[in-house]
């Protein structure tokens, strides 16, 4: 029994504010983007009448380097006129950050919570116990190689984070230490997990199992389970959102640890 649970409330208050900063560079970036549309307009009127005739050198020797072959029926581009946009790729992937937000169907059937890790495939699985083993070490610094680097770097906020990353880990514990997020690292992964949207690109098994079922579904024994991770305190305040929104481990079937965060 912890009295106090402090380490549940200074990590989700810590993810509020993160999640506030986030809000607030978005909307510096999209100012940004804003204030450069004037300067770029301006800079496609400077020097239009300096701008060069169209090329008219030729070379009629098929195959001759650098040989520019005239064709009589393609008009000459002006060099004044703007070219039309280069044709993009549809958007389809979405905002990364959502697959570890949880999305419920409030109609559909529950996913199946489960417990038997064998169940899992062994890249995920590896994974897992690598996981809680780090977290029960005590040593924040052995989370580093699990993290990875770059665009295949474990999801920590749903704001762009700066630095290190062991080091944002620490700044969410209440310890100097990283400690107290290593143990609620250790509580979601030994609770149960669900395994969701199987057979599509967002294919993700995710700890502890209360991301993936409604709060008002869970029934008593799963409730006990669920303060071990939350204070009733928190559970309060999540049923404003209708779902569970403290710490949540999503890892892919090829055994990424693909996100470690709180927050809505």
């Amino acid at each position: 029994m912890r009295p106090n649970r402090s380490h549940n409330r200074v990590p989700r208050e810590a993810s509020r504010r993160l999640a506030i900063a986030g809000l607030a560079a978005a909307c510096l970036f999209g100012t940004g983007l804003l204030g450069l549309a004037g300067p770029a307009a301006a800079l496609s009127e400077i020097g239009r009448e300096d701008l060069p005739p169209p090329s008219t050198t030729t070379d009629e020797t098929p195959g001759a380097s650098g040989t520019i072959i005239p064709d009589d029926t393609a008009p000459t581009p002006d060099p004044l006129t703007p070219s039309p946009p280069a044709a993009t790729e549809p958007d389809t992937g979405g905002d990364p950050n959502d697959i570890a937000r949880p999305e419920l169907d409030e109609t559909g059937p529950l996913p199946e919570v489960i417990y038997n890790l064998d169940r899992l495939p062994e890249p995920v699985r590896r994974m897992h116990d690598l996981i809680v083993e780090a977290a029960k070490s005590g040593d924040i610094e052995k989370l580093r190689p699990l993290i990875g680097l770059a665009d295949g770097m474990t999801q920590l906020s749903f704001a762009e984070i700066e630095g290190d990353p062991i080091e944002y880990l620490k700044g969410l514990s209440g310890d100097s230490e990283g400690q107290e997020i290593l143990a609620i690292m250790e509580e979601v992964m030994l609770a149960g997990f669900v395994h969701l949207d199987a057979g599509t690109p967002n294919e993700i098994y995710v700890w502890p199992y209360f991301f993936g079922i409604p709060l008002d579904k869970l029934d008593a024994r799963q409730r006990v389970e669920l303060f071990k991770i939350v204070t009733a305190g928190d559970l309060e305040d999540m049923k404003q959102f209708g779902t569970y929104i403290f710490f949540r481990v999503g890892i892919t079937p090829e055994g990424r640890w693909a996100f470690f965060v709180a927050g809505e």
